[in-house]
């Protein structure tokens, strides 16, 4: 066992995240819908972007003690139960003093995503995105009819050329990044901010995966840098500074990820501009009906918030032990590949482009021979790659990349 693995066991004692929780006629994307992606059923599944863990005991018990209440009507986001539980995350997680009258909410952070694309930009137009994509990315944009400009993922030059076309009018961040697990720092946001502000396109950053950077990599919300930017209240702060003429910007994100309940739904955002948070809710609250949220999303929302930071560094660390596992495997069997795990999430990206095989040979193996199920990178528009989801007991994931590795060698027989 590596040194990583060795120190991931010794700080998840705590919690179990080795016991097998079967997930099958629970009516899960990730085990029942199997077929629907890759056409057969009861394959061993590493695809959607969920966990196979419960999720936090404190969220639970909460989820539990609200439900013997018994009476489950129609409730508000606005409220100081809500509001201070996501303060009081930013503060400790983060270091961030947050305005809470900045906060909105949505049922999911897609759905805020479509929401602001509608209000900032025009059926034709241009929504830049950093390449390779999350597909809900792609889907939202072209089902709007907005135009998807994809630019490589570090490539200044080429985001600065997207940008600069009159017809340009978001970039849409995802921070850290979805699929590579790549987290932006400091100084690469405040570049992408100015070359947004400069041609005068808005920035929405997704930033669901954020509370889950790995141990030497930072994440710094979006909303610190734009207060910079717009003369707010800069480092550590995330005042309210922001406004049309240092550039529109939102920040979507949920506990949802981290914590492992997205099936509650329910996710929130903080807007820069006063009037287009104004715009934003009359548009949910009207237009799409969604006054009330989910009752249980909330209250998930605030337990993880205030009591589950113990178990979110327990799953991050077990989870860094499942990504050592995979490089320690993949180093022994294929060196080429040099491998390293990502700085965030439990999203392992793999390029076997070194290793000149056919993803479509690949992906008929592992379907047809090894039964598993991992999403291939042409997915997220680079082929090539795979995305291996390692949210998951050590002994699916050391299947998983058995299975990977078995799949590699036929195919490169």
């Amino acid at each position: 066992m590596s040194e990583g693995a060795r120190n991931a066991v010794s700080t998840t004692a705590r919690y179990d995240f080795d016991t097998v929780i079967d997930r099958r006629d629970t009516w899960c994307v990730q085990w029942d819908g199997v077929a629907d992606r890759f056409g057969v059923d009861g394959l061993l599944p590493f695809t959607i972007s969920d966990m196979d863990f419960e999720t936090a005991p404190e969220v639970l018990a909460a989820l539990r003690a609200r439900l013997d209440h018994g009476v489950l009507g129609y409730t508000t986001w606005q409220q100081d139960d809500f509001l201070s539980a996501v303060a009081h995350w930013y503060g400790t997680r983060y270091g961030a003093d947050l305005d809470t009258g900045r906060l909105v909410y949505g049922p999911s952070v897609l759905s805020q995503l479509s929401q602001l694309l509608q209000m900032w930009t025009s059926e034709g137009e241009g929504v830049v995105v950093h390449t390779p994509t999350y597909d809900g990315f792609r889907k939202a944009v072209l089902g709007l009819g907005r135009e998807l400009r994809g630019v490589p993922l570090g490539d200044t030059e080429a985001l600065e050329r997207e940008l600069a076309r009159a017809d340009a009018k978001v970039l849409v961040l995802c921070s850290p990044h979805n699929p590579t697990g790549r987290v932006w720092t400091e100084a690469e946001l405040r570049e992408m901010a100015e070359l947004a502000r400069r041609h005068g396109a808005a920035v929405i950053s997704d930033e669901i995966h954020a509370d889950f950077v790995h141990d030497g990599h930072v994440h710094v919300p979006y909303a610190r840098i734009a207060d910079a930017g717009d003369g707010g209240v800069g480092d550590g702060g995330v005042g309210d500074g922001g406004g049309p003429a240092g550039g529109r910007w939102a920040v979507i994100t949920s506990a949802s990820k981290s914590f492992n309940f997205p099936a509650l739904t329910g996710s929130y955002g903080i807007i820069g501009d006063p009037a287009d948070r104004a715009e934003y809710l009359r548009r949910m609250e009207t237009a799409e009906g969604l006054a009330s949220p989910a009752v249980l999303s909330l209250t998930a929302h605030i337990a993880a918030y205030r009591e589950g930071a113990a178990w979110l560094d327990a799953v991050r660390a077990y989870v860094t032990g499942n990504l050592a596992m995979v490089a320690e495997r993949l180093d022994a069997e294929f060196p080429e590949l040099a491998w390293v795990p990502p700085q965030a999430g439990y999203l392992a990206w793999i390029d076997l482009r070194p290793l000149g095989v056919d993803e479509e040979a690949l992906q008929r193996v592992l379907i047809e021979r090894e039964k598993v199920a991992i999403m291939p990178g042409s997915v997220y528009g680079a082929p090539g790659f795979l995305r291996l989801n390692l949210g998951c007991p050590r002994s699916k994931a050391e299947a998983g990349v058995s299975a990977l590795v078995r799949g590699l060698r036929t195919v490169r027989a």
